[in-house]
């Protein structure tokens, strides 16, 4: 066992396990904020059983703590418009996870923002798919749990961000993040993703800042002067083409 905790896996497993622990917690403040916005405990617990995606979630209950129950056909909307990610997630995780069509199947539910995070950071194919199972399964089942207690508990605990808890997977992002930042060229997408993110936050519903930051990268990828703009010749021994 100690031997696999050395291993490229076995790292993938560690930081799964440790993002996992710090973005459950902030489920919580979901169930604490969902029965505060007039749904009850098995209609919040059934929310993060299926629709399981914490930026969903949040826009879901908000629009419905703000028009009640008649609002439920824009918070259907607002949910669906921020779910709209996971399915680039799912276009990028689909060589990592491998296999046939009933593993991708099995892999949608747990296609999130934290476990490709976790992925994308490890090198290795193996530890990449350790890395997005161990991530997604965790957070799975940690999030439900965390909901339960934060719908059965919200009022005892009063607000969770006195704890730091709303803090918690921003952190977890920013552990994954900081890394990888070598070179201008990912220092300068970090930038200009802050830049967007945090000028479009006061404007737009939660959520959608993120999405328009990743269009920097986006951007940086198309204009990029250094990326090839053609296919360079093959040519044989002999230097003909």
């Amino acid at each position: 066992m100690r031997s696999f905790y050395r291993t490229p896996e076995g790292a993938a497993t560690r930081q799964g396990l440790a993002v996992a622990l710090a973005t459950s917690a902030y489920g919580i403040s979901f169930g604490a904020l969902s029965v505060a916005s007039g749904l009850d405990v098995w209609q919040t617990c059934v929310l993060s059983l299926l629709m399981f995606t914490g930026g969903s979630q949040f826009a879901f209950v908000g629009v419905i703590a703000a028009g009640g129950l008649a609002a439920a056909p824009a918070a259907v909307a607002s949910a669906a418009l921020l779910g709209v990610r996971n399915a680039a997630y799912a276009m990028r995780m689909a060589p990592v996870v491998g296999g046939g069509a009933w593993r991708k199947a099995a892999a949608t539910p747990f296609t999130i923002d934290e476990s490709v995070a976790v992925a994308l950071a490890h090198e290795t194919p193996r530890a990449r798919r350790a890395g997005f199972w161990v991530t997604g399964i965790a957070i799975w089942v940690g999030w439900n749990l965390s909901t339960l207690a934060g719908a059965l508990l919200g009022d005892v605990l009063g607000d969770p961000r006195a704890y730091g808890l709303d803090a918690a997977a921003a952190a977890a992002f920013l552990a994954l993040l900081w890394p990888r930042l070598r070179g201008r060229q990912p220092l300068a997408v970090a930038a200009g993703a802050a830049v967007v993110a945090a000028a479009l936050t006061p404007w737009l519903m939660p959520g959608i800042p993120v999405i328009a930051a990743a269009g920097v990268a986006v951007a940086v990828g198309l204009f990029d002067p250094r990326r090839p703009t053609s296919t360079p010749v093959v040519t044989d021994e002999d230097g003909m083409p």
